[in-house]
């Protein structure tokens, strides 16, 4: 059952993870797309807009994928995790811990899963 239990874990986050990451890229599932996401960085200051929209979208794409596919786990880990800190150092983390008040409590989660199945393997069900 443990390693069922982490292929559902996998699954949910990297697949949000990842469908994040085509919003920004693509527009899929109500996102910006390249254009209003860079738009949007560039207005917190990331800047050039474009190739930070391109980076955090690539990153929740390519994380969100590897992780759920359970292949080079670390990395995907790693990207997911790298994103999350971004989120908080630039949006999040001057709003406090809740997320009700715009805060990183969601981000935070999202890393200590990320961590979690990174330290105790993702488990039997993996891609290949």
């Amino acid at each position: 059952m443990i390693n069922l239990g982490l292929l559902i874990i996998r699954l949910v986050v990297g697949l949000t993870f990842a469908g994040h990451g085509t919003q920004k890229l693509f527009g899929w599932f109500g996102g910006a797309g390249l254009k209003g996401t860079a738009g949007w960085l560039e207005s917190i200051g990331a800047k050039p807009g474009m190739l930070m929209a391109v980076l955090a979208g690539a990153g929740e794409l390519i994380g969100g994928l590897l992780f759920a596919a359970g292949v080079l786990t670390p990395i995907g880990a790693a990207l997911i995790v790298i994103t999350m800190l971004v989120s908080i150092f630039t949006v999040h983390g001057k709003n406090g811990y809740w997320a009700t008040e715009g805060g990183f409590e969601y981000n935070l989660v999202l890393i200590a899963v990320a961590v979690g199945i990174t330290l105790v393997g993702p488990g039997s069900y993996v891609l290949f």
